[in-house]
């Protein structure tokens, strides 16, 4: 049976270009390939754990404006459950532009909009459902105020909580207590404990100084190498699926979206990041946040592979 999800986030319009190489400052770069995709942290969470099997609902605002629209519409094709995402008259929805390089890395700029006004309260009055879910999802696109109560009704209510601690800031006590399992990337690592994660030793360390503050588990997201996960049943490499990156935007949500399913179906957490890896694996194959993420049969078939 499904698990059921819920993701507490963001929303965004993704303005994406392909060029050659990203510009530097100063530079202009002309014969870029220019397409629009939905995106925003949340909401790729949100759709990633949709596709790869998961009972999802989001909690987010977005612009009453078109873009706002087209994300509704996005999320109800997913089947995902809208019911706590608020439509903002006075913000416009959130939009990020994106350059991504033949290389298939990218440089991103965010304008926040409604996603700036996702508020206690509105966690508040998803509280019933937050209760009811298998896993809470979260990153750090939304007010910090309205992660901590989140994180705090899911604790009540014995929910576990997946923390994507990105974009990168310092996070508190309190709130690192209430967080089941973090997964920071290599430079978010480095700024929430001040370890260069370099190799198995020094992963190990910043695991532990997070694991002293309470968080059960810690995932390190690697990139092409895998992931590092420090765990109560599991201290080690997974390493990553061999693919040909095509853009690697949102490889991380959605490494985090298909993470929260394995974990709701109550797989081992070594095997919850396999899983999340093959469905990572494959986005990265693809162009776009959202249009990236795998159905679960391409994920599945991925695992499956040599």
């Amino acid at each position: 049976m499904a698990g059921k999800i819920v993701v507490v986030g963001s929303s965004n319009t993704d303005m994406i270009l392909q060029m050659e190489h990203i510009p530097r400052p100063g530079e202009t770069i002309l014969g870029g390939r220019f397409t629009m995709a939905a995106g925003g942290k949340g909401a790729n969470q949100a759709v990633a754990a949709a596709r790869a099997g998961g009972q999802v609902a989001l909690v987010a605002r977005v612009g009453r404006d078109m873009f706002g629209r087209q994300a509704l519409e996005g999320f109800r094709r997913d089947g995902i459950d809208v019911q706590h995402v608020g439509e903002d008259a006075e913000a416009p929805s959130g939009v990020a532009l994106i350059f991504v390089a033949d290389s298939g890395e990218n440089s991103i700029g965010v304008a926040s909009g409604a996603n700036l006004c996702l508020s206690p309260a509105d966690v508040e009055r998803a509280a019933e459902t937050i209760g009811a879910a298998d896993v809470l999802v979260m990153q750090l696109e939304t007010p910090l105020e309205t992660v901590r109560a989140a994180a705090a009704i899911a604790a009540a209510q014995r929910v576990p909580v997946v923390l994507n601690p990105a974009p990168a800031q310092p996070l508190d006590d309190e709130l690192l207590s209430h967080v089941t399992v973090l997964t920071p990337n290599e430079s978010e690592a480095e700024l929430l404990t001040g370890v260069r994660v370099a190799d198995a030793s020094s992963a190990a360390a910043a695991a532990a100084q997070l694991r002293s503050k309470g968080v059960a588990s810690v995932i390190f997201t690697l990139g092409a190498r895998g992931a590092w996960v420090s765990s109560a049943e599991f201290q080690g490499l997974v390493p990553a699926r061999t693919v040909k990156p095509v853009d690697t935007t949102a490889a991380g949500d959605v490494f985090n979206g298909a993470l929260a399913v394995a974990m709701s179906e109550g797989q081992p957490l070594a095997q919850c990041v396999h899983f999340a890896n093959a469905a990572a694996a494959v986005s990265v194959t693809r162009l776009g946040a959202q249009p990236s993420a795998p159905q679960r049969a391409e994920i599945e078939s991925m695992l499956g592979a040599p």
